[in-house]
């Protein structure tokens, strides 16, 4: 963001703009926090976040005491020019309670199963790990260990391969789903995140890519 750039910004009275911090790899909203001139010029120079706190009113630089630094990918406006969006690569949780996220309370539950995505069933998952639930599946899978969690993940794998030799389509996504969950659990077991994933995978596609260009 260029010097040009900086002066379309509108900053409010107290000379201060809304920044909205997302996840880079998996697109989460982690916090909202503000800015005012200075601590978005330390942005763009340190490639970390800094902020402006409106109740101490003095800058504060994120992760400086706890380590859970934000390292800055990409900064964007919206269309009035007054709020940021801020993709960053989260060294730590966001929330100062411990929360990968602050926006973990939840106002409103999603009404149906489909409208559930990968990083919300990791979530759940995430969360039954923490918080036992009895009848829950997941926390039998927990309170059973990685054994149970391994040889559901086999039989799973299996029923896969059957579907697929069988040419069944709706058989291999039931199975699929069936794995994929599972999977999660072990993931989740095992502290590796959807987005450790991504990023494994992203940095394959971009050795892949430059391999290609030599």
């Amino acid at each position: 963001m260029n010097n040009e750039k900086l002066r379309e910004l509108n900053f409010d009275h107290q000379g201060l703009i809304p920044a909205i911090i997302q996840d880079d790899t998996t697109k989460e909203v982690l916090t909202l926090a503000y800015m005012n001139a200075e601590s978005l010029n330390k942005t763009l120079e340190t490639g970390e976040t800094w902020f402006f706190s409106r109740s101490r009113q003095e800058l504060w630089h994120k992760g400086e005491t706890s380590g859970n630094r934000q390292r800055v990918k990409e900064i964007s406006y919206d269309c009035d020019a007054d709020s940021l969006l801020v993709n960053v690569k989260p060294l730590g949780p966001a929330c100062h309670t411990g929360e990968k996220s602050c926006f973990y309370n939840t106002l409103k539950a999603r009404e149906t199963t489909e409208e559930m995505g990968l990083n919300e069933l990791a979530s759940l998952i995430s969360q039954r790990r923490k918080e036992a639930k009895e009848g829950s599946y997941t926390t039998y899978l927990f309170n059973e260990g990685i054994d149970k969690i391994l040889k559901k993940i086999g039989e799973e794998t299996s029923e896969v391969i059957i579907g697929a030799k069988n040419n069944d389509q709706e058989e291999m996504t039931w199975e699929i789903a069936d794995l994929t969950y599972h999977t999660l659990v072990l993931m989740e077991l095992m502290n590796v995140s959807t987005s450790d994933v991504k990023q494994e995978l992203a940095k394959r596609h971009a050795v892949k890519g430059n391999d290609r260009n030599e």
